[in-house]
């Protein structure tokens, strides 16, 4: 079933980092299993900054945070109708597997090898057979902007949760754009005391005026005596110093959660020694699985997270390039969402 469709829609591929196009394409029909979604809004990711990532992947359709309404569905789709607003996640698992079967799923096969089609940020996405296991119906109050967050705030529920952050936790966020903004807010709401550092003074202020409860910049050493040392440190920065730095404010018997990745073949040196006797834990925490969606998706419905905390530019699929070389250029600029009106 399906109502009645264009022919061509719009979307926006990445060449480059400095090479964004919108390009016309077909607009999919879904096949046995498949859902078609008309697009209503889409953030970009931090995580799409980082040259060396988006490169590897390039050309590509840009955007893996899109939610949506469906209008159209293949032969056999059960559980969802046309009408249903909905939140999308770029992949899914297969729920069977050793990996899943541990809670492991982004390892599984099929999440890796599972992908909305043709991307995020187009007018239509086609959802696959195998992403209906984490294509999550919204709460009837919750508008779309809101709800293309699911992902993000997916992710820092993961992250959390596998520092073990909860009521009491001290814990120290280290770099405070939109993800690390996001981890000051969702551990202030555990119960956490949460302070925040970054070279910015903008964003500084703006996990202040959020809910941190102290912030002060990486080079300012007695801000960091003072408040440190803390029970779980959140790393943003992929850079071998974040790290460095992260171990260096954690304290023995804690957790360093490693957030971001290095750069491919980037190796950072460890004093191993120092690790071993402080007994520190370092945890990366990839992206994340249906549990932390389904989590993220509840945050989102009870006010906890909300896109006035993080978003700072608001754009349709045309002002979509130009804003992110806005978030590529840092400062005052945390998040796009780009709207389909």
């Amino acid at each position: 079933m399906s109502a009645t469709l264009p022919a061509r829609m719009r979307a926006l591929r990445l060449y480059d980092v400095d090479r964004l196009e919108i390009e016309e394409l077909e607009v999919p029909r879904p096949r046995a299993g498949e859902l078609l979604v008309r697009t209503r809004a889409s953030g970009i990711c931090s995580g799409d900054l980082m040259d060396w990532y988006v490169r590897r992947k390039a050309p590509l359709v840009l955007g893996h945070e899109p939610a949506g309404e469906v209008v159209a569905l293949g032969e056999g789709v059960e559980g969802f109708q046309i009408g249903d607003r909905v939140a999308l996640h770029h992949h899914a698992p297969c729920f069977a597997c050793a990996y899943c079967r541990r809670g492991a799923y982004v390892h599984c096969p099929a999440w890796r090898s599972s992908r909305l089609v043709p991307g995020g940020i187009a007018e239509y996405i086609l959802v696959p057979r195998e992403n209906l296991g984490d294509t999550l119906l919204l709460p009837a109050a919750l508008p779309f902007d809101a709800a293309s967050m699911t992902e993000p705030v997916a992710c820092v529920a993961k992250s959390l949760r596998r520092g073990g952050v909860g009521e009491a936790s001290r814990v120290l966020v280290i770099g405070l754009g939109a993800m690390g903004l996001l981890h000051v807010v969702a551990a202030k709401a555990r119960g956490a005391e949460v302070c925040g550092v970054d070279f910015n003074a903008w964003r500084r202020e703006r996990a202040l005026a959020l809910c941190a409860d102290a912030v002060w910049s990486p080079d300012d050493g007695a801000a960091a005596r003072e408040h440190g040392p803390f029970d779980v440190v959140i790393v943003g920065p992929g850079s071998p110093q974040a790290w460095r730095a992260g171990i260096d404010a954690c304290a023995s018997g804690g957790t360093v959660v490693l957030f971001t990745p290095t750069p491919e073949g980037v190796e950072t040196a460890l004093d191993g020694c120092s690790l071993y006797l402080r007994e520190i834990t370092l945890v990366p925490s990839y992206s994340a699985g249906p549990n932390d969606m389904r989590e993220a998706l509840q945050w989102l419905g009870r006010g906890i997270v909300t896109p006035a905390q993080v978003v700072t530019d608001r754009v349709t699929l045309d002002g979509a390039a130009q804003a992110y070389a806005r978030m590529r250029a840092g400062g005052a600029a945390l998040k796009t969402i780009v709207e389909f009106p």
